[in-house]
């Protein structure tokens, strides 16, 4: 699967006083990325959550190369890094136009019930997300 790349334009309340897009900023343009990921593969959380299941973010890594600042024009790159059927963790980039890397991370999720936050397989509790991301792990980019 090629990654999908979604485009951010930084807004003004996103940046801090040194004018530089505030750090946990980055955690939101990532969950913008992954569920346009999911999207992008024909799925979307509202299924899972009309059955009263969620996905938390159990780990989350943020590396910054480059500051992003206010006006810039940005894309959020994401790909499926890892999948075994019950964990999975998107990789992401912060790139501009030309390619650039400004910021690189992943989040590693899984599915729970949301009453209890039991954890849940999903390839048993959602078959056609398991397939999908069995053919698109390893982030070809």
């Amino acid at each position: 699967m090629k990654s999908v790349q979604t485009p951010i334009e930084v807004r003004y309340q996103e940046t801090d006083q040194m004018g530089v897009v505030y750090h946990a900023n980055y955690l939101v343009w990532f969950e913008i990325g992954r569920t346009k990921f999911i999207e992008h593969l024909g799925l979307n959380y509202i299924e899972m959550e009309k059955n009263n299941i969620v996905s938390p973010v159990l780990d989350a890594h943020i590396s910054y190369k480059k500051p992003v600042r206010y006006g810039e024009k940005v894309f959020v790159e994401t790909w499926l890094a890892e999948y075994d059927g019950i964990r999975t963790v998107y990789g992401y980039q912060i790139i501009d136009s030309q390619g650039e890397v400004f910021v690189t991370g992943s989040t590693k999720h899984v599915i729970v019930i949301k009453d209890n936050f039991r954890p849940l397989s999903l390839r048993k509790a959602f078959p056609t997300w398991h397939e999908l991301y069995l053919k698109n792990v390893e982030g070809e980019k």
